[in-house]
């Protein structure tokens, strides 16, 4: 089967034009819908405990909030310096760590009060972020992918993400699961699901199905946005400016 067959951005398809798929291709069902903030340009997404954390971006208007998942009511939130426009999250430990764009700041905070603790200088622009149990995982648009010291911030390792042995660009938020990074493809409606080791792309998802299921608060809604509950093994998705959120299942496409 040929990329160019199904339905997929013209990001994928350019990356893998005229080649055998080496991987295996996913649609989705939605298990559950929750109510998410319209005006959320959603940059970081993820659950921790079994509440919801997301960042987002726009300057003037990127926050970092803590969330009841069920109802979507803000429990907790810092709004960035106007300066700002603020992007991927991660936790590690009882720290929790939101990327700036291209302010080449990475901020930490403490988890429970939100109190910063620290900035780290960053030389590329900040994507998306994750956490992998020892590094920290940051995206940059680019197709590497960035292997982080959490204390330091220091360069550990890059991995360039490839498929078809071409490499991927414009990799976006970030999550681990169970051994794969996942990564959003910007301006798509796809997740690729990416050995951690080689880059290769293991898996593609295609979400274009969730667009129609929603409504949104302006331009640029474009799928942004995974959550993994390791806990529940739920997988949850949303896009910037959408006003749901997404507990998926996995369809192989056959």
């Amino acid at each position: 089967m040929k990329i160019s067959r199904l339905l997929f951005s013209l990001v994928l398809m350019t990356a893998c034009s005229h080649a055998q798929v080496p991987v295996q291709i996913y649609d989705i069902n939605v298990v559950n819908t929750f109510p998410h903030n319209p005006t959320a340009f959603t940059q970081g997404l993820l659950i921790h405990e079994g509440y919801l954390y997301e960042g987002t971006g726009q300057l003037g208007k990127s926050t970092l909030s803590k969330i009841n998942l069920e109802d979507g009511t803000v429990l907790q939130s810092r709004r960035l310096n106007s300066r700002y426009f603020g992007e991927g999250i991660a936790i590690a430990g009882q720290r929790i760590y939101q990327l700036t764009w291209q302010s080449n700041i990475a901020f930490v905070y403490d988890l429970v009060t939100f109190n910063l603790i620290e900035s780290h200088y960053h030389p590329t622009e900040g994507w998306g972020l994750t956490f992998d149990g020892t590094h920290l995982i940051l995206s940059d648009g680019t197709a590497d992918l960035q292997f982080l010291d959490p204390e330091t911030f220091q360069l550990v390792q890059r991995v360039t993400v490839t498929i078809d042995d071409r490499p991927l660009p414009n990799l976006n938020e970030l999550e681990y699961i169970n051994g794969e990074i996942w990564a959003n493809v910007w301006m798509t409606s796809e997740i690729v699901r990416i050995d951690p080791q080689s880059g290769e792309v293991r898996a593609i998802i295609d979400l274009s199905s969730l667009r129609a299921m929603t409504t949104t608060g302006g331009r640029d809604d474009v799928l942004n946005g995974i959550a993994w509950d390791p806990d529940e093994e739920r997988i949850y998705v949303t896009g910037k400016l959408w006003a749901n959120l997404f507990e998926i299942e996995l369809v192989p496409r056959n």
